[in-house]
């Protein structure tokens, strides 16, 4: 799963001797890429439509990336580098639960939801997409689920041997089931009892 879909990953250094590029105009841009992905989608987007949303000229984005494609796999791969932070409850559950409510934040937010489907079609396309949105949307993820089964091993929660991506999915999966796929509300209570049957079916 991803970090809360900001609008702003962290800013990148210019190397040594290259030109100077002003940091609030890339956070405009990248801004601007998530709101135009969501709006009109990857084979649609154009520089021109980014460039008018940020309110710079073709040539600010071009400074900054070759095409719509670098410039995508720019962001996703910083949202990567960010990470998610494990939750640390004390318990299977807490943290189990913990992850969800982050998980169905970020899947709620109105960008994300329009984002990340459009992604995984053009990821069928373009291995380059492919490589980047497993790395934004899997890796940091399954590095959180590692921690967790961890945890819940040292506390005697889960046995030695639980595996870690198994766990990702049973407590992942129904959710982004829910809201990437079907669209549909969560009702009251949803999280709650999808992190007890996440973790019966880890225990059992």
């Amino acid at each position: 799963m991803i970090r809360g879909m900001t609008a702003t990953p962290p800013p990148r250094r210019a190397p040594a001797g290259a030109a100077v590029l002003r940091e609030d105009v890339t956070d405009a841009i990248r801004a601007a890429v998530f709101e135009e992905l969501a709006a009109v989608g990857f084979a649609r987007m154009s520089i021109e439509g980014i460039a008018r949303r940020a309110g710079v000229g073709k040539t600010a984005v071009y400074r900054r990336w070759k095409s719509k494609l670098s410039l995508v796999l720019d962001l996703l791969t910083a949202f990567a580098t960010q990470g998610l932070p494990a939750p640390s409850t004390g318990s299977l559950y807490g943290d189990v639960r913990a992850l969800l409510e982050v998980a169905a934040h970020a899947l709620r937010h109105p960008v994300a939801s329009q984002v990340i489907p459009d992604l995984l079609v053009e990821a069928a396309r373009h291995p380059e997409i492919a490589e980047a949105v497993r790395a934004a949307l899997l890796d940091s993820q399954q590095g959180v689920a590692t921690a967790v089964v961890r945890d819940a091993v040292a506390r005697g929660e889960l046995p030695e041997g639980t595996d870690p991506d198994r766990a990702l999915d049973l407590i992942i999966g129904p959710l982004y089931w829910r809201l990437v796929v079907v669209r549909s509300p969560l009702p009251k209570g949803y999280l709650d009892d999808l992190a007890t049957a996440a973790v019966a079916a880890l225990t059992s």
